[in-house]
């Protein structure tokens, strides 16, 4: 289940200032709209001392990779004078373009505003119908990111030890235009955020024809 941080995270928040931690958010999948804001940080108002991002910045056309960092925390890196880092393509100018352009993209045709407000609820509305296959333990998700459970028993929370459901489960996705990760027995997704309407309703009915043929497959 997702554990929302309001119920832990004024006390991680007192620890932190109490010794004088930094504070690291892992923006990698969760930035740049797939919450429906910006940043996961900005969904669950965390304030974060840096911030490592990726894909989401150029929306994995070109590879690129950042962290970004608090005004407090760059004055104590100046500092120390030069900071001294990066890889051969660091700074390169065609990542560079591509993820400004991609930045322009979702600011001007207000991506990120239409999954907040339209897409993102309604594919959480259509993903938790799943939950009543016979198959699914738990449906869990937030903005563009999904999780179905597979079990055996949906009262005890069992698994299918040793019968690999979950990558069971990923061949038939793939074999029915679905992709769909395993991570041990769970599914997970992460559709486009430009997905529209009609293209989750596609995505549900596959979803569920999908754990259909798992579950013949698994008790055949």
């Amino acid at each position: 289940m997702i554990i929302p941080p309001d119920t832990y995270w004024p006390k991680i928040k007192e620890v932190l200032a109490r010794y004088e931690i930094l504070f690291v958010a892992d923006e990698v999948i969760c930035g740049f709209g797939r919450t429906g804001e910006w940043f996961g940080s900005d969904y669950y108002d965390l304030k974060p001392d840096l911030m490592t991002i990726a894909k989401g910045l150029t929306s994995g056309y070109v590879p690129m990779g950042g962290v970004i960092v608090r005004d407090e925390v760059v004055k104590v890196i100046e500092q120390g004078g030069d900071f001294n880092h990066g890889f051969t393509y660091s700074g390169h100018p065609v990542a560079a373009a591509v993820g400004l352009e991609n930045l322009r993209i979702l600011s001007e045709e207000k991506i990120i505003e239409r999954v907040r407000s339209e897409t993102a609820p309604y594919l959480q509305s259509r993903l938790r119908e799943l939950q009543a296959h016979p198959l699914v333990g738990e449906v869990r998700g937030l903005g563009m990111l999904g999780a179905i459970e597979l079990v055996r028993d949906k009262q005890a929370r069992t698994r299918y030890e040793g019968r690999g459901a979950g990558m069971l489960c990923r061949q038939f996705c793939f074999d029915n235009g679905l992709i769909m990760r395993a991570v041990g027995d769970t599914m997970i997704i992460a559709p486009p955020l430009v997905i529209s309407r009609g293209e989750i309703d596609e995505l549900v009915s596959k979803a569920h024809k999908c754990l259909d043929l798992t579950l013949n497959a698994l008790q055949g």
